[in-house]
Protein backbone atom coordinates (compact mmCIF):
# COMPACT_ATOMS: atom_id res chain seq x y z
CA UNK A 1 0.00 0.00 0.00
CA UNK A 2 1.37 3.41 -0.93
CA UNK A 3 1.99 6.21 1.53
CA UNK A 4 -0.46 8.36 -0.44
CA UNK A 5 -3.22 5.81 0.14
CA UNK A 6 -2.31 5.50 3.83
CA UNK A 7 -2.57 9.30 4.17
CA UNK A 8 -5.99 9.18 2.49
CA UNK A 9 -7.18 6.35 4.75
CA UNK A 10 -5.89 8.09 7.89
CA UNK A 11 -7.65 11.29 6.85
CA UNK A 12 -10.85 9.38 6.16
CA UNK A 13 -10.57 7.72 9.57
CA UNK A 14 -10.31 11.17 11.19
CA UNK A 15 -13.34 12.39 9.25
CA UNK A 16 -15.40 9.33 10.19
CA UNK A 17 -14.42 9.63 13.86
CA UNK A 18 -15.42 13.30 14.11
CA UNK A 19 -18.69 12.63 12.31
CA UNK A 20 -19.36 9.79 14.75
CA UNK A 21 -18.60 12.03 17.72
CA UNK A 22 -20.90 14.73 16.38
CA UNK A 23 -23.58 12.11 15.78
CA UNK A 24 -23.37 10.95 19.39
CA UNK A 25 -23.57 14.59 20.49
CA UNK A 26 -26.37 15.92 18.29
CA UNK A 27 -28.39 12.77 17.65
CA UNK A 28 -27.66 10.90 20.88
CA UNK A 29 -27.63 13.85 23.27
CA UNK A 30 -24.23 12.98 24.76
CA UNK A 31 -22.55 16.25 25.72
CA UNK A 32 -18.73 16.16 25.35
CA UNK A 33 -16.47 16.96 28.26
CA UNK A 34 -13.19 18.86 28.06
CA UNK A 35 -11.13 15.72 27.39
CA UNK A 36 -13.59 14.70 24.65
CA UNK A 37 -12.88 17.99 22.91
CA UNK A 38 -9.14 17.29 23.08
CA UNK A 39 -9.71 13.94 21.36
CA UNK A 40 -11.84 15.66 18.72
CA UNK A 41 -9.18 18.24 17.89
CA UNK A 42 -6.68 15.46 17.23
CA UNK A 43 -8.95 13.54 14.84
CA UNK A 44 -9.95 16.76 13.08
CA UNK A 45 -6.24 17.43 12.56
CA UNK A 46 -5.74 13.90 11.24
CA UNK A 47 -8.61 14.36 8.82
CA UNK A 48 -7.30 17.67 7.53
CA UNK A 49 -3.67 16.56 7.25
CA UNK A 50 -4.45 13.18 5.71
CA UNK A 51 -7.07 14.28 3.20
CA UNK A 52 -5.38 17.55 2.22
CA UNK A 53 -2.05 15.75 1.83
CA UNK A 54 -3.66 13.02 -0.27
CA UNK A 55 -5.54 15.53 -2.45
CA UNK A 56 -2.43 17.68 -2.93
CA UNK A 57 -0.44 14.68 -4.08
CA UNK A 58 -3.20 12.99 -6.09
CA UNK A 59 -4.06 16.13 -8.03
CA UNK A 60 -0.50 17.24 -8.76
CA UNK A 61 0.07 19.98 -6.19
CA UNK A 62 2.83 18.13 -4.35
CA UNK A 63 5.29 15.39 -5.16
CA UNK A 64 4.54 11.83 -4.02
CA UNK A 65 7.80 12.04 -2.01
CA UNK A 66 5.80 14.06 0.56
CA UNK A 67 3.22 11.31 1.09
CA UNK A 68 5.06 9.53 3.96
CA UNK A 69 5.21 12.82 5.87
CA UNK A 70 1.47 13.43 5.54
CA UNK A 71 0.66 9.82 6.37
CA UNK A 72 2.93 9.79 9.42
CA UNK A 73 1.57 13.09 10.73
CA UNK A 74 -2.04 11.95 10.30
CA UNK A 75 -1.25 8.66 12.05
CA UNK A 76 0.49 10.52 14.87
CA UNK A 77 -2.61 12.70 15.37
CA UNK A 78 -4.82 9.58 15.43
CA UNK A 79 -2.50 8.05 18.04
CA UNK A 80 -2.72 11.28 20.10
CA UNK A 81 -6.51 11.05 20.07
CA UNK A 82 -6.27 7.42 21.18
CA UNK A 83 -3.81 8.26 23.94
CA UNK A 84 -6.11 10.98 25.28
CA UNK A 85 -8.98 8.49 25.08
CA UNK A 86 -6.95 5.97 27.09
CA UNK A 87 -6.18 8.66 29.66
CA UNK A 88 -9.86 9.57 29.92
CA UNK A 89 -10.85 5.90 30.26
CA UNK A 90 -8.36 5.61 33.12
CA UNK A 91 -9.87 8.72 34.69
CA UNK A 92 -13.38 7.29 34.31
CA UNK A 93 -12.30 4.06 36.03
CA UNK A 94 -10.64 6.20 38.76
CA UNK A 95 -7.23 4.64 38.09
CA UNK A 96 -5.44 7.90 37.31
CA UNK A 97 -6.17 11.56 38.02
CA UNK A 98 -7.74 13.77 35.40
CA UNK A 99 -7.69 17.49 34.78
CA UNK A 100 -8.92 19.50 37.71
CA UNK A 101 -11.28 21.50 35.51
CA UNK A 102 -13.59 18.53 34.89
CA UNK A 103 -12.97 15.91 37.57
CA UNK A 104 -13.46 15.54 41.29
CA UNK A 105 -15.62 17.73 43.45
CA UNK A 106 -16.52 21.26 42.50
CA UNK A 107 -17.48 24.04 44.84
CA UNK A 108 -20.78 25.46 43.60
CA UNK A 109 -21.73 28.86 44.97
CA UNK A 110 -25.52 29.26 44.91
CA UNK A 111 -25.86 32.60 46.64
CA UNK A 112 -26.36 34.68 43.49
CA UNK A 113 -28.87 33.96 40.76
CA UNK A 114 -27.47 32.69 37.44
CA UNK A 115 -23.89 32.66 38.72
CA UNK A 116 -23.38 28.99 37.90
CA UNK A 117 -25.54 28.56 34.83
CA UNK A 118 -22.72 27.03 32.79
CA UNK A 119 -22.94 23.27 33.16
CA UNK A 120 -19.60 21.49 33.45
CA UNK A 121 -19.61 17.97 32.03
CA UNK A 122 -17.44 15.77 34.20
CA UNK A 123 -14.60 13.84 32.59
CA UNK A 124 -14.58 11.15 35.27
CA UNK A 125 -18.20 10.07 34.80
CA UNK A 126 -18.96 8.28 31.51
CA UNK A 127 -22.26 9.28 29.96
CA UNK A 128 -22.52 6.11 27.86
CA UNK A 129 -20.99 2.65 28.08
CA UNK A 130 -21.23 -0.62 26.20
CA UNK A 131 -19.85 -3.74 27.91
CA UNK A 132 -18.33 -1.45 30.57
CA UNK A 133 -16.32 0.56 28.04
CA UNK A 134 -17.07 4.24 27.44
CA UNK A 135 -16.78 6.20 24.22
CA UNK A 136 -13.32 7.34 25.34
CA UNK A 137 -12.31 3.70 25.82
CA UNK A 138 -13.58 2.75 22.37
CA UNK A 139 -11.75 5.72 20.89
CA UNK A 140 -8.56 4.52 22.58
CA UNK A 141 -8.97 0.99 21.22
CA UNK A 142 -9.92 2.04 17.69
CA UNK A 143 -7.51 4.97 17.31
CA UNK A 144 -4.46 3.28 18.77
CA UNK A 145 -5.21 0.18 16.71
CA UNK A 146 -5.65 2.22 13.53
CA UNK A 147 -2.45 4.16 14.20
CA UNK A 148 -0.47 0.95 14.79
CA UNK A 149 -1.89 -0.68 11.67
CA UNK A 150 -1.18 2.42 9.58
CA UNK A 151 2.36 2.66 10.95
CA UNK A 152 2.98 -1.01 10.19
CA UNK A 153 1.76 -0.52 6.63
CA UNK A 154 3.79 2.65 6.23
CA UNK A 155 7.01 1.01 7.49
CA UNK A 156 6.51 -2.26 5.63
CA UNK A 157 9.27 -3.08 3.18
CA UNK A 158 8.13 -3.11 -0.42
CA UNK A 159 9.19 -6.23 -2.42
Amino acid sequence: MTATRIAMLAGTYGLVMILGALGFQYLGGIIPCEMCHWQRWAVIGAGVVGLCGWASIAYGGLSARNAPLFAALALLLIACSGAIGAWQAGVEWHLIPGPQSCTGTRFVFTGMENLNNEHVVRCDVPQWTLFGISLAGYNAICSLGAALLGAALLLRKKP
